[in-house]
């Protein structure tokens, strides 16, 4: 990513492609600021129901422009891409309108590859790398509710001195009011966050269990935690220095959300959608076959989690 030497403007114009869960509630953090011009990217039948029905979150109606692939839009100046995995790939050209020369793209969705695949179409230099961790967001149809934003921990690859694009995505942020962090090493964080979802998604979908039975249960956060220990092992032969400690950390946090949050796995198992086991389970399970590294816990789950998806169960 190259470094710049000019100081970057006030982000203004904001578009968001995802209106889930995530993408919903930080679509409405945004908008309660009323600094932004925040925006929605959809297609077809979905960028219907946005245009006529918008969201609620918290109790709060939503109703916000929404862009399709084929108008003509002025550049965003950041973009935030809130999709499932599998949604990636055949949603990349709607945001196509949006990209301009100074346009600022940040992933928070799950697993290791997000970036790669935007960076593939748009260019890595237009990307900073990024995570959303804490946020205990649901969503039931157009409605969305959450009562811990969370924080969102974003930079550079390295970020011992801070860029000016990072200075200009942290100031939007702060008046957001969104909790945010740039750590030093983003991708070690990335490491941290797949190592929570392999854990924290998997069991929870597994066991059809909500962060209160996380925050009681001893079972259950040895379950989380096996899962967990097969994704250090992995990221400590990437060089990678993900350790133990990075599970407390986690821990603290769960303790943080509400009892009845669920998953974004769980959610999907509820509402019979298509999950991520194969960006967590799956991936592990690759990465293990490619280090010569056995995972025998992720490959059961991502066996057990494939049943549980499927229309007959």
């Amino acid at each position: 990513m190259t470094k710049e030497t000019h100081p970057s403007p006030p982000i203004k114009k904001l578009a968001i492609l995802g209106a889930g869960a995530m993408g919903g509630a930080y679509a409405a953090m945004f908008d309660t600021a009323e600094a932004f011009d925040t925006l929605f990217v959809a297609r077809g039948r979905r960028a219907e129901r946005l245009a006529q029905a918008g969201l609620i979150v918290n109790g709060r109606t939503l109703h916000l422009p929404v862009v399709q692939p084929d108008h003509t839009a002025a550049p965003a100046d950041l973009i935030i891409v809130a999709l499932k995995d599998h949604h990636l790939k055949g949603a990349l050209d709607d945001l196509k309108p949006l990209v301009g020369e100074q346009t600022t793209i940040i992933s928070i969705m799950n697993g290791l590859e997000s970036e790669a695949v935007i960076g593939e179409a748009y260019g890595a230099e237009k990307l900073l790398l990024s995570i959303a961790v804490g946020i205990d967001a649901l969503r039931d149809g157009n409605r969305i509710s959450y009562s811990n934003p969370g924080k969102i921990l974003f930079g550079e690859t390295r970020n011992r001195e801070i860029s000016p694009r990072v200075r200009q995505l942290q100031e939007a942020f702060t008046r957001a009011g969104i909790p945010h962090e740039t750590p030093e090493d983003m991708r070690r964080t990335l490491w941290w966050k797949f190592m929570i979802n392999v854990g924290m998604n998997q069991a929870s979908a597994l066991m059809r269990a909500p962060y209160g039975v996380f925050q009681t249960s001893e079972d259950a956060r040895a379950l989380m935690r096996t899962l967990m220990q097969e994704v250090i092992t992995l990221a400590q032969a990437s060089d990678v220095n993900l350790a133990e400690a990075d599970i407390e950390d986690w821990c603290a946090i769960l303790q943080t959300l509400s009892p009845e949050g669920k998953t974004s796995m769980l959610q999907d198992i509820e509402a019979g959608r298509q999950t991520e086991v194969d960006v967590f389970g799956g991936k592990v399970v690759a990465l293990g076959k490619a280090l010569g590294i056995t995972t025998p816990v992720n490959a059961a789950l991502r066996h057990a989690i494939r049943v549980l998806e499927s229309p007959t169960s």
